[in-house]
């Protein structure tokens, strides 16, 4: 569905001051601003091409404007909550923490966008004074695990309200939000590059290997429920 990777880079270097409070800054604010609302409209905007590659005719604005609700959602749990998830486990830890975006991966996102694919690089939370192994790999794993918890709860969410809606279109949206959770979490979870796999990877291979199959498991789960109607 996409490809893009905001996954955590670490600045080795002088430990920084202690401090375990959350905080942030206008300079994260507007990166991450900036960031989410490129996102929700290369979302939309591949939603929109992709439900009308079933109708003769082209693309259609009004599937954009339809796939607003669906793209600011799977921005906000996809993206913007992976990062947090990252960013807040750093700072538990006493580091500094915050988002920047990438201007070039951003345009990129665009482009492929309005070619009716995803490819996207919005930015990484980066990381400053990590050295531990351990810390890697807990801050790298806490936004695949948000990524998980979010798709459950989603595909939950979808079960529980087929009873008194019997809503196939709601089902559907919240199938797909689930399916694009679980993609992230095991995508970002592959043991390579800047990936948050290879991170935990190299803190403990059990647990990498828990986390990506559970992930994958997941993903191709709600793949296979995608069309379908609830299991029940």
């Amino acid at each position: 569905m996409t490809g893009w990777t905001p996954t955590p880079s670490y600045w080795v270097g002088a430990m920084p001051a202690e401090r375990h409070r959350l905080s942030t800054s206008p300079t994260e604010l507007l990166h991450l601003a900036i960031a989410f609302g490129v996102l929700t409209i290369d979302l939309a905007l591949v939603q929109g091409y992709l439900r009308y590659s079933l109708v003769p005719g082209g693309f259609n604005w009004s599937f954009f404007l339809a796939g607003i609700g669906f793209a600011l959602t799977a921005a906000a749990t996809g993206f913007v909550a992976h990062e947090m998830a990252h960013k807040i486990v750093a700072q538990r830890y006493g580091f500094w923490a915050e988002f920047r975006m990438s201007p070039v991966g951003l345009l990129l996102s665009l482009v492929t966008a309005f070619a009716g694919f995803l490819f996207a690089a919005p930015g990484a939370t980066v990381v400053s004074g990590m050295g531990d192994t351990r810390e890697w790999g807990r801050t790298s794993l806490a936004g695949p695990l948000l990524n998980l918890a979010e798709g459950a709860t989603f595909v939950l969410a979808g079960i529980a309200l087929w009873a008194p809606f019997h809503s196939y279109a709601l089902w559907s949206i919240l199938v797909l939000l689930a399916f694009f959770n679980g993609w992230f979490a095991a995508f970002n979870l592959l043991p390579f590059g800047p990936l948050d796999g290879r991170k935990v990877f190299r803190w403990n291979r059990g647990i990498w290997v828990t986390g990506f199959v559970v992930s994958a498991a997941f993903t191709v789960g709600m793949y296979l429920l995608l069309g379908t109607s609830p299991p029940y």
